[in-house]
């Protein structure tokens, strides 16, 4: 019995260090899988900002870049010229210049010139109407999408969090490049060219900035300064407005109105000059109600452009009040319908599009009824709404 009762012990401590070990083993696994950075962007005090003037010092930086390794200014003491570009994911003029950046690191990386890009902005400084010509934010996960899908060649670092090392540069818009010598001392601040379009410029005031710098001459005086067009840099401490939109979207009012087959037949075919996007849904459809808020966002995006959302809910009528609840307590300030008819298969034979009825289903219907995209069952918000910026109706570029 003696030795019973000792070996259940020697059993039992021999599992309880077993444990602590594998513990530590997953504690070390969970440490080893976790991201090199967090980010952690916050509404800051204002400061100050003012630009750079020429001849002045580069200040120094350590930011996380979306390779997934941090970079600071000494970095880069091997090159001869260094460019910084500050830009961002979601201006349509910094979309503009991406190739044309791109294709000067592919011309001038091999002469000794080392090119970053840098988004100065608060992810929460950013409104969902300011998203009109993007399918992304400002956020850091955006960023490693926008980079890998544009195959940026060069380093693309992050500074959304406080500012600590853009506020330095003092940056006007996205985007605006900066352009030092070997000693880092400024050359040159501005534009990449006078001509947003792409294919209209070919990044000339870049160009002859990176040239000259090169040489060690100095840039003509009325060329070595430009207006930066674009985005203004959204600071974390500019937040009083987009607080105040948000709330004023939460005050507009939400209606639900009937719909008879004959006019969803009519809504469907589109006779506006806009994109439509429907999305059909139910309460009782829990897909549908986790999915739902996408798509208020999106209308937040594109609803000042060619483009409306609509959404049609296939409760049974006399739930109206129960789905009028659920829009309002989602702030669906948008047009909504629920269909008149506990017909399901008739609504089905009006929506066609080889739709075997289950929900949800979403629609994105061009001028004339024509379904360019379709997604029956859950969205995927950023595939969604990269559909739709990409259209022609809508675009990424003024």
């Amino acid at each position: 019995m003696k030795s019973f009762t000792f070996l259940l012990m020697v059993s039992l401590l021999s599992a309880c260090g077993e444990g602590k070990e594998n513990s530590g083993k997953e504690e070390e696994s969970t440490a080893a899988a976790s991201p090199f950075f967090t980010p952690d962007p916050k509404v800051v005090e204002e400061k100050p900002v003012a630009t750079l003037a020429i001849g002045e010092q580069a200040p120094d930086f350590k930011l996380p870049g979306v390779d997934g390794q941090y970079y600071k200014l000494s970095d880069f003491d091997d090159k001869e010229v260094l460019v910084i570009n500050f830009t961002c994911n979601h201006c349509p003029t910094a979309q503009a210049y991406e190739e044309r950046f791109n294709d000067l690191v592919s011309t001038y990386s091999e002469q000794g010139v080392q090119f970053i890009a840098i988004s100065p902005n608060s992810p929460i400084a950013v409104l969902p109407e300011e998203l009109g010509y993007t399918d992304l934010n400002d956020d850091f996960e955006s960023m490693k999408v926008r980079a890998e899908e544009m195959n940026y060649n060069f380093p693309y670092l992050y500074d959304g969090d406080e500012h600590h090392f853009s506020t330095a540069y003092g940056p006007t818009a996205t985007p605006h490049i900066f352009v030092f010598d070997k000693d880092r001392k400024l050359t040159y601040q501005g534009r990449i060219d006078a001509s947003e379009k792409p294919g209209t410029g070919q990044a000339e005031d870049a160009k002859y900035a990176i040239e000259k710098t090169l040489k060690g001459e100095q840039l003509a005086e009325d060329k070595a300064t430009t207006p930066a067009f674009g985005c203004s840099i959204k600071w974390a401490w500019k937040n009083e407005y987009p607080l105040k939109v948000n709330e004023d979207w939460k005050k507009k009012p939400v209606e639900l109105n009937k719909i008879s087959l004959a006019d969803l037949e009519e809504l469907l075919q589109n006779n506006s000059d806009q994109l439509r996007l429907v999305n059909f849904w139910a309460t009782w459809c829990g897909p549908c109600i986790v999915e739902y808020p996408e798509f208020i966002e999106i209308q937040r995006m594109y609803g000042n452009r060619d483009f409306e959302f609509v959404s049609v809910s296939l409760d049974n009528p006399e739930s109206a009040d129960k789905a009028l609840k659920f829009l309002q307590k989602k702030h669906s300030a948008t047009t909504n319908y629920l269909v008149d008819t506990d017909d399901k298969y008739a609504i089905i034979d009006v929506v066609k599009n080889d739709w075997d009825g289950s929900l949800p289903l979403t629609l994105l219907i061009e001028p004339g009824g024509k379904v360019h995209y379709k997604v029956p069952g859950t969205i995927k918000p950023l595939a969604l709404k990269k559909t739709i910026v990409d259209h022609p109706l809508i675009g990424r570029y003024y």
